[in-house]
């Protein structure tokens, strides 16, 4: 009988082991799980910012590219000729525009409306736009701004 209570006794604590690691095993993927999605979320917001970081306002990067050369030879850009209108780039378009096109806001490098009211007047004096001066970068001033890009 000795036989079958050490065999009884191994086969319960192999349950009890075999439970324990399953409920453990699930913990622990539930509590992996919750790490791997945080980075996730992180990267969501990552690219929910990088928009307003870098605004090309529809132009391609090689547009774009003209847009910095044009600024870094006539207003002070120092940046990277990269493609990406970011802070740097439309600090030196807002020093254009507060110059010549009625742009009274700060020079913070936000394309914000006041930035997009003076790039409209821009855009309409010689590039096309025909849309209002309300400071809303929609197709109309996009167009013109890639007219303007394309002709630098």
């Amino acid at each position: 009988m000795r036989p079958n209570a050490v065999k009884r006794t191994l086969v319960s604590v192999t349950a009890a082991v075999g439970i324990a690691a399953g409920g453990l095993a699930g913990a622990g993927t539930g509590f992996a799980a919750t790490p791997a999605a945080q980075p996730a979320v992180s990267a969501v917001s990552a690219e929910a910012v990088a928009p307003l970081a870098v605004n090309n306002m529809g132009l391609s990067a090689a547009q774009a590219k003209k847009v910095q050369g044009w600024l870094k030879k006539h207003w002070k850009y120092t940046g990277k000729i990269d493609g990406a209108l970011g802070t740097e780039s439309w600090q030196a378009f807002q020093r254009c525009l507060k110059k010549h096109w009625k742009y009274r806001g700060k020079i913070d490098g936000k394309p914000g409306t006041e930035t997009v009211k003076a790039l409209q007047r821009l855009l309409k004096d010689s590039w096309g736009y025909t849309g209002k001066i309300d400071g809303d970068p929609g197709t109309k001033t996009k167009a013109a701004f890639k007219r303007f890009a394309n002709a630098l």
